[in-house]
């Protein structure tokens, strides 16, 4: 048996703290300053925290080795099944052209430029995030905004702006998902405190998005269906979230927000001339023009009605039990790790939900929405297999940073640095979505930041007197608020409307925004650890 040492480095537990941070400071390094890639930072990241558990922390290479195995194996089930499928089904769409459908289905909806904005980026990207995520978002709404008649610029500071709230939950509730993993937290109290957090964005984000695209004019003119939105978005996140299923909260979210907008009178009248001259300052397709049929539209629309119908069956409590009555749950081989106290860690036993898991849901309604949209089998199975292709790098960065986190999880390196940091005292509540926000904005992945920093805030969380689960949570809500400030998502918003160089430009314009609102989630997760907002968590 292997047992973690909180202080192994000469007695100390601020020298033990700076070598276990070793890994994570290799990694942000190699991808903020050299510039490497993510696939290859976290490679490099997982070789240096088996270096630390070796020789800092004396846990046998093998153990080591091992702990590295099982976080491999939860990167590609449950996190990356849910990925490729939830990105299949997308593909899908797009083959067919109903994503086209879709698009010019959204793109209808009203010729203001500011009610634009918020059908385009952030009801149809949350939509896209819900299935897509990692980077697509932001590059089709900024897309679909340059078609409507955007200045590039414009258009893709405002996809940058809208891809927050909805993150959290994105990609069918992977980062969510890999938090309650890695922190050993229940998913549904991670997702539920989570759901009590990025809501409260929603809110905001709409009525930033007019000002964006419209300045004080826009604000006054369209601030009743922009609140009217970002109500129903925050709505529905919220109650699905809490009462339903975290892998619906984005779908659930866009649909109820582009809903409620167009419920809005003003939200369908037409823009005046002038707003139009002011904001439409490109050239606009006629793609959007073209009339599809009816039938074609409702087609566009099954394969989130069919993940909507066959998540809410998943959810009714005999179903519940019978697909987790497939859950295999066995003693993790090469690996016996036992706490400070001489516990047995979780880690020691790991549980695969062949059936329950987000990823196997979404397979069935890939394979139900194929025959809707009527894709053949071989192309179906084609179209799985470049999906496969298409992430290759992805799967490759996602394992290696979820193996450099289960090896500083289960050899105490997580723990010395969660005990280091929780000297901050309550003063913790106020920093740890920073902590969050500081790694997507390195990293451009909540997932990724959730497995680097969440074992570290429950530790600090625990040691602090703070609510583990308030501190977890507010990793991933922190984190949201840097996705538009990082080098890859600059990158894609950039070569998506033809600014290829110009990252620095956008930096600047969106930078005052990931501040601004990083603060007003740093003020909500300080007031819920206090009796103010305390009221709010579950």
């Amino acid at each position: 048996m292997f047992v973690q040492q909180l202080e192994p480095v000469a007695g100390s537990l601020a020298l033990s703290a700076l070598v276990a941070a070793l890994p994570l400071v290799t990694v942000l390094v190699l991808l903020g300053l050299v510039r490497m890639k993510a696939h290859l930072a976290g490679l490099i990241g997982l070789a240096v925290a088996l270096a630390a558990a070796r020789l800092a922390y004396g846990m046998p290479l093998g153990q080591g080795l091992s702990s590295a195995a099982q976080g491999v194996l939860f990167g590609l089930f449950p996190i990356l099944w849910i990925v490729v499928n939830a990105l299949w089904v997308y593909r899908m769409t797009v083959r067919t052209q109903h994503f086209d459908i879709l698009r010019r289905s959204f793109g209808r909806l009203s010729d203001d430029p500011r009610i634009q904005a918020l059908v385009v980026a952030f009801c149809f990207g949350a939509l896209l995030e819900a299935l897509a995520g990692f980077g697509a978002p932001v590059a089709i709404s900024a897309v679909m905004l340059v078609a409507l008649g955007f200045d590039p610029v414009r258009a893709a500071v405002v996809a940058l702006v809208a891809n927050t709230a909805p993150v959290a939950f994105g990609a069918m509730g992977t980062p969510v998902v890999t938090l309650a993993q890695v922190t050993g937290l229940p998913l549904d109290t991670v997702a539920s405190v989570v759901g009590r957090q990025t809501p409260l964005l929603a809110l905001v984000v709409p009525l930033v998005l007019v000002w964006l695209v419209d300045g004080r004019r826009g604000l006054r003119e369209t601030w009743v269906p922009a609140l009217a939105c970002g109500f129903a978005f925050a709505a529905a996140q919220f109650l699905a979230s809490n009462y339903v299923s975290a892998q619906l909260a984005d779908i659930g979210a866009a649909l109820a927000g582009a809903g409620a907008l167009m419920a809005v009178p003003s939200a369908r009248k037409p823009a005046d001339e002038p707003v139009r001259a002011t904001v439409l300052t490109g050239v606009r397709s006629e793609d959007l023009d073209r009339e599809d049929p009816r039938r074609e539209v409702l087609r566009a629309y099954a394969p989130y009605v069919l993940i909507v119908v066959i998540f809410s069956l998943a959810q009714i409590p005999p179903v519940k039990d019978l697909l987790a009555g497939a859950t295999r749950t066995f003693d993790w081989p090469f690996l016996n790790v036992a706490d400070p106290q001489g516990a047995p860690v979780s880690g020691n036993v790991f549980a695969l939900p062949l059936v329950s898991t987000g990823g196997t849901l979404v397979l069935l309604a890939g394979l139900a929405t194929a025959v809707v949209l009527r894709v053949r089998a071989r192309e179906a199975l084609r179209e799985w297999a470049a999906t496969v292709h298409e992430l290759r790098f992805a799967i490759l960065t996602v394992t290696s940073v979820l193996a450099l986190a289960y090896v500083m999880n289960l050899s105490g390196q997580a723990a010395t640095i969660g005990h280091f940091v929780a000297a901050a005292g309550a003063g913790l509540a106020f920093l740890s979505p920073v902590l969050g926000w500081f790694g997507v904005a390195v990293t451009g992945s909540d997932t990724s930041a959730n497995a680097l920093f969440g074992a570290l805030q429950v530790t600090a969380a625990n040691q602090s007197g703070l609510s583990p689960e308030l501190l977890a949570a507010a990793n991933s809500s922190g984190g949201v608020l840097g996705k538009m400030i990082s080098p890859q998502n600059l990158t894609i918003a950039c070569a998506a409307v033809g600014l290829a160089g110009r990252e620095g430009d956008l930096l600047r314009k969106v930078l005052p925004w990931s501040l601004g609102l990083l603060l007003v989630m740093c003020l909500i997760v300080m007031g819920q650890s206090t009796p103010v907002l305390g009221w709010m968590l579950p």
